[in-house]
């Protein structure tokens, strides 16, 4: 019980300390004096300091902060939904159809738009949406949502998703391709901060409404008969998890692009030390999340600095490195 209580207070310190590495780490140096001396506005800071940390390195750092959380509390609602350790917010295929719908976009809509990168979040959002009530129409009948139905068709419409991209890549000009493969690796480089606000805002609220109903998650997990023995109401449960998990996954797809690893690896370093209760599993999910994201993200910006990866490499590269090391170790299927 002890471990379970320190998983949010260290959480949360984690989250600290990799946002203020975010701030500090990069080509142009910033200290920590200069962090509080620009907060608490004592002391004198340059101007090039200013303009990296504020309206550079900040920026980032929140589209980092918002989309590992919403990535992590998807994952950690999802694999309870189906009780199955191995499902992630890209299983079901809600990515590919942000993808998709980007992919369109940036290789065949310029002809015919005015093109803007506005355009990318906007596409990528609706595809995404597209996706889940497709995958709710499919796997609902006389109003009860069929589970496993829901996971078959999401793992089926990701791999057409990926068909369909290939096909379009492979009917593109190579010169077209760059922007979209770039987004498609995941950035974190926001091109209009006016999606900013809306992108923390889903985050903590979505956050902030799944913790308080971890209680009826957790019943779920027993079972959809003993769920409903205990008072929950089982169809409502999971119509509201299978909508929050995919509404925060379409939001930071459509604004990032393309993270893989965060909803799975970290909702199982988790449950190493909280179990499957979600009262500890979905507030630590949600802070280390975005810990684990924006260390990623500061580790493409300076490993090769100037030059930066996308930070879809590192996710991918750390994710699953450690995700092997976790299976050689433990198997978190069998708790």
């Amino acid at each position: 019980m002890k471990r379970r209580l320190l998983v949010i207070p260290v959480s949360l310190g984690l989250l600290v300390g990799a946002f203020l590495l975010a701030l500090t780490s990069g080509s142009v140096p910033v200290s920590f004096a200069d962090i509080y001396h620009l907060v608490s506005g004592k002391g004198e800071v340059e101007g090039l300091l200013q303009t990296v940390v504020f309206q550079i390195r900040l920026p980032r750092a929140l589209a980092a902060l918002a989309v590992g959380a919403n990535l992590a509390l998807s994952g950690a609602i999802l694999q309870g939904l189906f009780r199955n350790p191995l499902v992630e917010p890209y299983t079901l295929g809600i990515s590919g159809g942000a993808a998709l719908a980007v992919a369109l976009i940036l290789l065949f809509g310029k002809n015919y738009l005015s093109f803007s990168m506005f355009f990318l979040p906007i596409s990528g959002f609706l595809g995404a949406f597209m996706v889940i009530f497709i995958l709710y129409y499919l796997s609902s009948r006389r109003g009860i949502l069929n589970l496993n139905r829901l996971l078959l068709f999401g793992v089926m419409i990701s791999f057409l998703t990926s068909a369909l991209i290939m096909f379009l890549i492979a009917l593109s000009d190579i010169k077209d391709l760059q922007p979209f493969l770039f987004w498609l690796m995941g950035s974190l480089e926001i091109s209009d901060e006016s999606f900013l606000k809306p992108l923390l805002v889903s985050s903590f609220l979505g956050g902030l409404w799944a913790f308080f109903l971890a209680v009826p998650l957790n019943a779920f997990l027993l079972g959809e008969e003993e769920a409903l023995h205990l008072g929950v109401e089982v169809e409502r449960v999971k119509k509201f998890f299978f909508f929050l998990a995919s509404f925060l996954t379409g939001v930071s797809v459509s604004v990032a692009g393309v993270i893989g690893f965060v909803g799975l690896l970290v909702p199982h370093i988790l449950r190493l030390f909280v179990g499957w209760d979600y009262r500890f599993l979905l507030p630590g999910a949600y802070l280390s999340g975005a810990a684990f994201l924006l260390l990623c993200d500061t580790l493409a910006r300076t490993l090769f600095r100037p030059a930066e990866l996308p930070v879809g490499v590192i996710t991918g590269l750390l994710g699953a490195t450690l995700f092997i090391i976790l299976l050689i170790k433990k198997e978190p299927w069998k708790e």
